[in-house]
């Protein structure tokens, strides 16, 4: 894979945020069995800072749609209890088609009902969309139904990220780490329920992939709002340090990160910062990059199929032998106690080695375990890393809109390299800047022209998207057709 990586932050999925962000600890020290007077939505006074639909009030507490964080994620383990827990007592079954079209509801009065508990929050409404196609899909990826609430309605509360996407998405991780609650757009949800079918067959033939997990889908309707939102998988268990991470497309134009971003404790960089900081790109063990790069043939393959671009490869590079010099500073320490005394976190959930992991071969030497899920990898330096890595962002349709807006950005800047691009090509620049910024280990000859040169200097980075397309080998277009082949058959 050629500069570049993950997670996922696939408009739907993950909205290019980050998933290593610390948390709000003002708003989350509270859980669901210990309500505040700030749960009462809006309770506190106009927001005082607001981007897209996520505001803070007065008194610092997060809100969205004027609903306080509080009590939105007391709502939300509120209704998941309720809807999992209706949900055991039918009779497991084949997925139909019109179970992708399915939307439960069900009232939550704060008094209390007789299918619903008493609560300190407003009254609200709680929509599950699908419920026996998301069952399916926590089955696939080995999560019971009590696995599944013990991580987002258990004792511990839900742990609100501090950084938001670009649109004022609201990101929870759960308390054990493994799973992530996003909030959506209105168009997002809707074209992943659009999606549902298309994502089952591919799950169904397709289990190991770098797209978003997702796991359920549901509404709350709050102060005549609708606040949808999904779980997926998280992709970066907080217990392993990221020393550096990056949201790549495979575009160069105005792919840098801002200095806004660069002045942030742990900046996201974009693919330019990643041409210019690993120019020789990053090295993978033969076996394990070709699985990479036939799991990431794949998921272009099925993005394309649905007319879905913009996507990005989310990267976090752990550095191992950095870490082991490091002193552990208060904060670590802390999430290492936390991350303790829970249960281990299971890798399939959350990290990329099991999910493609079926194609590599693994030594006697690398037990996932003793890599915490990541893809070990080394730099040209030959210090040893480990990859966090998925597609994010996959919410993006190449719809009318898209194409004026790739239109317009054609006509003042080279329309090969801005990152709004018709799917195919698109998934085609993809998959080839992946598979040429990841390199295998020296010595290893694949046959194949997979090693670009050195980079160029950063005048001359503005013409790498015009040649991009021409450095697509006829091998490469081939394996395509091979894997386009495996999906029709």
């Amino acid at each position: 894979m050629a500069s570049a990586s993950s997670q996922p932050s696939l408009a739907v999925g993950f909205s290019s945020f980050d998933p290593g962000a610390p948390s709000c600890t003002a708003s989350s020290a509270s859980g669901i069995m210990s309500p505040t007077a700030s749960e009462v939505p809006y309770a506190s006074g106009m927001p005082i800072k607001k981007t897209g639909h996520r505001g803070v009030d007065s008194s610092g507490e997060t809100t969205y749609k004027k609903t306080t964080s509080t009590a939105l994620k007391g709502a939300i383990q509120l209704g998941i209890t309720y809807t999992v827990g209706s949900l055991s007592t039918k009779p497991e079954r084949d997925v139909l088609m019109q179970d992708f079209y399915v939307v439960e509801s069900i009232f939550f009065p704060s008094e209390g009902s007789n299918l619903t508990p008493a609560h300190h929050y407003n009254d609200f409404r709680f929509k599950t969309y699908a419920p026996v196609a998301f069952r399916y899909f926590r089955e696939l990826f080995g999560i019971p139904p009590d696995d599944y609430l013990c991580s987002l309605c258990g004792d511990e509360p839900l742990i609100e990220l501090c950084s938001s996407g670009a649109s004022g998405s609201l990101f929870y991780v759960s308390s054990d780490d493994e799973l992530i609650i996003k909030t959506l757009q209105h168009k997002e949800a809707e074209f992943l329920q659009k999606l549902l079918p298309g994502y089952y067959l591919n799950l169904s033939q397709n289990p190991r992939t770098l797209l978003p997990k997702f796991f359920g889908l549901y509404c709350v309707q709050t102060g005549g709002k609708n606040i949808r939102i999904v779980v997926m998988n998280n992709l970066l268990p907080r217990s392993v340090k990221m020393h550096i991470k990056y949201d790549l497309k495979g575009s160069t134009y105005k792919r840098r990160a801002s200095q806004k971003e660069r002045e942030k404790p742990l900046p996201t960089f974009k693919d330019l910062d990643f041409l210019q900081d690993i120019p020789d790109g990053l090295f993978l063990d033969a076996d394990m990059y070709n699985a990479l790069c036939k799991t990431l043939q794949r998921d272009c393959l099925v993005l394309q199929s649905f007319k879905i671009m913009d996507y990005s490869l989310w990267l976090s590079i752990h550095n191992i032998d950095h870490a082991q010099r490091e002193p552990l500073s208060s904060d670590t320490l802390q999430v290492s106690i936390d991350t303790q005394r829970l249960a281990p976190q299971k890798a399939l959930y959350s990290t990329a080695m099991e999910f493609i992991q079926g194609e590599a071969r693994l030594g006697d030497t690398m037990e996932a375990d003793d890599h915490m899920g990541g893809i070990p990898a080394q730099n040209s330096k030959g210090e040893r890393l480990l990859l966090y890595i998925g597609i994010i962002d996959i919410l993006q349709s190449y719809t009318f809109l898209k194409k004026l807006e790739h239109s317009w950005k054609a006509v003042v800047h080279d329309g090969d390299t801005v990152s709004v691009h018709r799917p195919g090509f698109y998934a085609e620049r993809f998959q080839h800047f992946m598979c040429n910024a990841v390199q295998v280990e020296p010595g290893v000859h694949l046959g194949r022209s997979d090693v670009l040169p050195q980079n160029p200097p950063l005048e001359e980075i503005s013409e790498v998207g015009k040649t991009l397309h021409m450095l697509t080998t006829s091998t490469t277009l081939e394996k395509l057709e091979c894997t386009e082949s495996e999906f029709t058959h």
